[in-house]
Parts: C-alpha cells; structure tokens; sequence
C-alpha cells in the first residue's frame, strides 16, 4: 500500500497533472492601444505596432542591424572610465546599480558606438541605450561619445547620433555634468572638418543630454511621438504659471514650432539617412536609391 500511495500515484499524476511551460514573452501588449502582438511578428515591424504605428523603445542591438547594410558592423572600442569616483550611494551603492544594469542589458554603459557601411557609405553611429539606467548620460556614455566623433574624424564619416535618456547621471555628480561640454567641443571639430552630424530622437530624449549634445546635429530628425523636452511639464508649469498644450513636448509639437526638421518613421529611417548623408558628402544617389525613386530633396516635412 505505501508503495501505490508513494510510487505509482505519484507518477500517474505528474502524467496527467503536467503544465505545459509556456513563456510569458511570446506576446506584448502595446502601451497605446492596448493590441496583443506576437513576439515574432513585433520583431519583424522593428517593435512598430502594427495596429495604431506607435513607436516602442528599440535595443542597441537591434537599432544597428536595421542601419547598417547587411547587419555588419564592428563596435569602437571606448577607454574605461572611473568607477564611481564619488563613492555615491542612495538606496543601493552606485557599483550594484551599474552591475545589474551591465547583467540587464549586456552592454558596458548606456552609449554604445559602431562603425559600418550604411546604404554604401562608411558610417559612424552612436546609440544611447534607455534601458541602461535610463540613458543617463555618465562619464562611461560622454567618452563613447567623444570616441564616436574622434572614429568619424580618422575615418572621414558622417557621425549619426541616435539619442535616449533622462538627463544627467546624478550618481556622477558635476562630472557627469562636465560631460556636455567635452561632447560639444568633441562636435565643433566635426563641424570644423566638414564632417556631417546628423541626430535622432527617440522616445524619450530629455535634462542635460538635450541641452547638448542632442541638439547640435547638422539635421535634427526624430522618431513620431518621440518626447522630447528639457524639464517635466509639472515642472514648466509651475515655473511660467500657464497649462501648456496636450501635445507639448512632443515630436510633432516641436516640429511645428521649428526645433527639429523632421520626423522619420522607423521604417523609413535607413533611407532617410541614406538620402542626407549622400547629399551632404556629395555623393551620387546608390542604385539602390535610383531603382526605388527616392526623391533627392531634403525638405522640414514628416516622412511617414
């Protein structure tokens, strides 16, 4: 009797009663319309939803391999940086939360730099990871920039700068702070050598990464419905004392009033690219380009 009680019956019911394991990752909800996507199917559309077009946040990864021709490219090494040099701690010491954003993400630090061919051209791209510690922008993240711009330099490249974050990195202090102008001087060189600068923002792009390096691009482009902005709108609307438009701090709201130039589908964002950096480095339109007809005029209107 034990042996039925604590052998048999034990087996027939792990028969009978097993679950089918099944991953929770195989669909996602879109934070906008609520439509249920397959992972597969949201992977294909480059994280687009395919019901109402809104723009979900896109790995480095991922960003590159839809830029550069045939997913190659090689990664610009960047010179390490101190770590935490002001031996922060708020409700977890700065090296744990540097430690489990590197094991999140698998990236070094929020920017990540790349150089490669797009559309036939050698091009130099940085990429500002939101999901590593919301893209803040450290002394790690302003040295890749730099790097970025100091690769385009040797290599004669136009620089495209995709940016995401929430500002500065207050675990660094005024060093991260000292991060703006070091990227900025780093930019005036590219300018001084002819070389184009080219930038996108993502959703979102705000604080001290805007305030600097993100809006000194040659041509300013941005993702739909991107927010875009330097402060939060509590904090604007306390200040000036006034109830600030629905859509302000958006893509859309900043190209009506002339701070960006355009905004570019994701779909559309290689071509674009392509187009720009082909007139600005006067070179003729790729076949690629000739066979689509792709119109060679740069123009302040929405791509879509």
């Amino acid at each position: 009797m034990n042996w039925i009680n604590n052998v048999v019956r034990p087996k027939i019911q792990r028969v009978f009663n097993k679950k089918q394991q099944t991953p929770d990752n195989l669909w996602h909800k879109c934070s906008n319309c609520g439509e249920m996507i397959f992972h597969r199917d949201l992977e294909a559309a480059m994280r687009v939803c395919p019901s109402c077009d809104h723009h979900m946040r896109l790995g480095t990864k991922e960003r590159f391999a839809s830029l550069f021709d045939n997913a190659e490219y090689q990664i610009v090494p960047v010179d390490a940086v101190a770590i935490d040099p002001l031996k922060f701690r708020d409700q977890k010491k700065y090296p744990d939360r540097l430690k489990e954003a590197r094991s999140k993400t698998g990236r070094d630090d929020s920017v990540t730099v790349a150089h490669g061919p797009l559309d036939g051209v050698e091009t130099v791209i940085a990429i500002e990871d939101f999901s590593f510690m919301g893209g803040s922008l450290g002394m790690a993240a302003g040295e890749a920039i730099i790097r970025g711009a100091e690769t385009a330099l040797e290599k004669k490249a136009p620089y495209v700068l995709f940016a995401a974050a929430g500002g500065a990195r207050m675990q660094e202090g005024i060093l991260s702070l000292m991060q703006m102008p070091r990227t900025t001087v780093s930019l005036q060189l590219l300018r001084e050598a002819s070389l184009p600068f080219i930038v996108v923002l993502t959703d979102p792009t705000t604080g001290g990464v805007l305030a600097s390096y993100a809006m000194l691009g040659d041509i300013q482009i941005a993702e739909p419905k991107a927010l875009i902005g330097f402060s939060g709108r509590r904090v604007i609307e306390q200040t000036i004392r006034e109830k600030l438009p629905d859509d302000f701090q958006s893509a859309e709201f900043q190209l009506e009033h002339g701070m960006i130039d355009m905004i570019v589908h994701r779909h559309k964002m290689k071509d674009t690219l392509a187009r720009i950096i082909r007139l600005m480095t006067h070179r003729p339109r790729s076949p690629r380009q000739q066979s689509a007809n792709v119109p060679a005029k740069v123009t302040a209107q929405t791509a879509s």
